[in-house]
């Protein structure tokens, strides 16, 4: 039982593969850490969007963010911005941008909003990121330090070519050993421990720790530890969708500074801004729409900005995913990271920040043998089952207040019987206060109560007017930061170049002035 944890294997590669093996590598250089992937099975390449996490998780990598951006063919995301989920008026979006209104912890300034600006949109009217998005604009200017910020932002990135970026960078620099095979069996000690995978050429692998990245099959959690898989399908219906890659009409053309989100009958659409291309996809509910119809709404959307002839040769490909995730991430010697652990539709790219915060505290807490690794597993299972569900939570509510009545689906999917119950006990409690920080208490909770608040009051939810007088309901104070607000627009707006102009200046820029990055 006090073995200790010396060989860290890693089952799969992909983005959550060689994250893991790249961050733990790279904080513990005292591991020997092997990653083995199959070369018969690809990538699933959707996930496209970042947290702003990320650019802390490839500083503590080692990678340089001007290589990052070259490589993965990456752009500056600053939020995303929802188009027709609260009706289907013309015109009418909201934004959830990545940054919190400035004052928000010092002040009600949703009771100011309400009482002296309603007028204007909600993130506009208290974040300046939403004008930073719709100008196109980037969340710094050239001279700005690398991964530092002028606004909040992650990134837009090419799924296939950051996998291989990662490979690259873990096995030149970071020493990872990189297996191609197949694994074939799984091997046990006497106390239930996994001990080796074998694998067809490279006979057993052993070793003390093992990271499961293999996808939604689970190969080791899944399939060797049978941990269930709770299904979320009555909650988010969403489990099929078509991608597909768009050309710009031309070079010079802009590229969005905010995941385009836009509500369709069975869905909705993503539509994300790379430096050479825009990925988009229609991610649908199978049960209400079929494979033809789901690929006749994404080429009608692509011709709106392409042209119908240039859309119809649009190569697309079909996806299918169970909602959900499973009971338990940590069993024995074996975690589950990435797909393997779960999934949710992609809306507001959850996934990759849960593989984030799965290897923030592997790492920050590695087990030292295995009585240190029991205890562990049982705080992670607990802490990553919080999580998914306040993930479905904040999914759920972008749903559940639309306006939406032109399908089937829009009609079923607002019902209370879909809704989780802590949603709804929230919804009610709402009615009467806006969401703070009281009604989210884990220290790293996946999305704070700001980010429900811009989707509520971005969606048109009510709450009760607070006219009280008290430090906290100051309206002094809120006209002070919506003042605040105003000039940072103008001045943004003025001084940030937009995301294409920033991308050419810093892969222009001489070796001297990389070396300074």
């Amino acid at each position: 039982m006090n073995k200790k944890i010396q060989h860290i294997v890693v089952l799969g590669g992909g983005a959550a593969g060689w994250l893991s093996a790249g961050l733990l590598s790279a904080e513990h250089p005292d591991k020997q850490i092997t990653l083995i992937e199959s070369a018969n099975i690809a990538i699933s390449g959707v996930g496209e969007g970042t947290w702003p996490s990320m650019r802390n998780t490839l500083k503590r990598i080692g990678i340089k963010e001007i290589d990052f951006l070259k490589h993965c063919d990456a752009s500056f995301k600053q939020g995303s911005k929802f188009i027709n989920w609260r009706n289907l008026n013309p015109g009418e979006n909201y934004y959830h941008p990545f940054m919190t209104p400035q004052g928000y912890l010092e002040t009600n300034l949703h009771a100011y909003w309400q009482q002296h600006a309603a007028a204007q949109k909600y993130a506009d009217a208290l974040n300046m990121q939403s004008f930073i998005c719709q100008a196109g604009l980037a969340p710094k200017q050239v001279t700005t330090p690398e991964y530092a910020a002028v606004t909040n932002y992650g990134y837009h990135l090419d799924a296939g070519k950051f996998a291989s970026f990662l490979k690259e960078h873990c096995e030149n620099q970071l020493g990872v050993c990189h297996i191609v095979d197949d694994v074939v069996a799984v091997n046990n000690d006497d106390q239930g421990y996994i001990r080796s995978l074998t694998t067809k050429q490279h006979g057993d692998i052993t070793g003390d720790l093992f990271i499961d990245c293999s996808g939604a099959r689970g190969r080791l959690i899944a399939e060797h530890y049978n941990s269930a898989f709770i299904n979320q399908e009555r909650t988010l219906f969403n489990n099929s969708a078509i991608a597909a890659h768009l050309p710009y009409t031309n070079e010079q053309q802009e590229i969005a500074s905010a995941t385009l989100s836009t509500a369709q009958p069975h869905g909705w659409i993503w539509d994300i801004g790379l430096p050479s291309r825009r990925g988009i996809g229609y991610t649908y509910c199978d049960k209400y729409c079929d494979e033809h119809t789901a690929v006749a709404l994404l080429k009608n959307y692509a011709a709106q900005s392409v042209g119908a002839e240039l859309a119809e040769q649009l190569h697309t490909r079909k996806l299918n995913f169970t909602p959900g995730y499973r009971k338990q991430f940590w069993i024995k010697n074996c975690i589950a990271i990435g797909m393997s652990q779960g999934f949710i539709e992609p809306l507001e790219a959850s996934a990759l920040a849960m593989v984030e915060l799965s290897l923030t505290m592997l790492s920050e807490q590695m087990p030292q043998e295995r009585k240190h690794m029991a205890l562990l597993a049982t705080r992670f299972n607990q802490r990553f089952s919080y999580r998914w569900q306040r993930v479905i939570d904040f999914l759920k509510l972008h749903y559940i207040l639309s306006e939406r009545d032109d399908s089937q689906y829009w009609l079923d999917i607002k019902t209370a019987a879909s809704t989780p119950p802590r949603l709804a006990e929230l919804i009610k409690i709402w009615q009467y206060q806006p969401p703070s920080r009281f009604d989210f208490i884990e220290n790293e909770e996946v999305f704070p109560s700001a980010s429900y608040q811009y989707v509520l009051y971005g969606m048109g939810f009510d709450t009760q007017t607070n006219k009280a007088k008290n430090t906290f309901n100051n309206p002094e104070i809120g006209h002070y930061f919506y003042q605040q607000n105003r000039k940072k627009i103008a001045q943004y707006l003025q001084a940030l170049p937009t995301n294409r102009a920033l991308l050419k200046q810093l892969f222009e820029q001489t070796p001297d002035q990389k070396a300074h990055l």
